[in-house]
């Protein structure tokens, strides 16, 4: 079996992401609180001779150190939250407005090479409406933004849009840039309804639907690919 580590665009983000959340160590001695069964440290006041502590008196496993014992918190079931040591979720007005920036730039470039390979979407003569050109039109539109938006965020997790507005985009389990399957399905969810029927009612949709999400203020391209926007500064 090759040790080799896979070649970049694997859909694995890097180990040495920077935005990668380190993984929880038990080095330097460790907390108070954790009790492993070689090393349990002795609390002065406790006379049980080192004894397994009494069961939590209402049944069930307490909560870890810092948790919330009623599962209040932002995690599922109580569990940990995947937000803990991550920036603050991005404002859905940003996000709206990056994405406009981004639709007006990829906008450009599609209606310009439209026009330079008569591919326009549609015709001026209502009653001559050009099926091959409109779905020529269609594709170009879909592979530009898919394209653009892929590669972008896979390198460091912005488009220019996201730049200029101090976004980017995460994982949600441990806040690292996406990889490209991560990015791939993202990107795929939001431009090919886009691209081929419901063009801006979808990216209203799928893009607004952070307004609303709780608690990660996802958007259902986000839901898909398990990402969320944070803000980057």
């Amino acid at each position: 079996m090759s040790t080799e580590p896979p070649p970049n665009g694997s859909g694995q983000p890097p180990d040495d992401d920077p935005f990668r959340k380190p993984p929880p160590t038990n080095q330097g001695g460790g907390s108070p609180y954790d009790n492993p069964q070689d090393q349990t440290p002795r609390n002065p006041y406790d006379n049980s001779g080192g004894a397994a502590p009494p069961p939590p008196p209402y049944g069930g496993t307490p909560p870890p150190y810092g948790g919330d014992p009623y599962g209040g918190g932002a995690g599922f079931g109580g569990a940990a939250d995947p937000l803990a040591g991550m920036p603050p979720l991005a404002d859905s007005g940003k996000r709206v407005l990056a994405r406009i920036l981004d639709m007006i730039l990829i906008g450009i470039i599609v209606g310009l090479l439209s026009w330079a390979f008569h591919i326009a979407s549609f015709s001026t003569d209502t009653d001559d409406i050009n099926a091959g050109k409109q779905a020529g039109s269609s594709l170009l539109t879909a592979v530009l933004y898919v394209g653009y938006d892929v590669l972008m965020t896979a390198r460091t997790g912005q488009t220019l849009g996201k730049r200029l507005m101090k976004l980017r985009v995460a994982n949600l389990n441990d806040g690292a840039t996406p990889g490209m399957q991560a990015n791939l399905i993202r990107a795929l969810v939001l431009w090919i309804p886009f691209s081929f029927c419901c063009a801006c009612i979808w990216t209203a949709i799928s893009g607004g639907w952070s307004f609303f999400d709780k608690p990660y203020k996802q958007g259902l391209h986000d839901k898909a690919a398990k990402t969320v926007v944070v803000s980057s500064g």
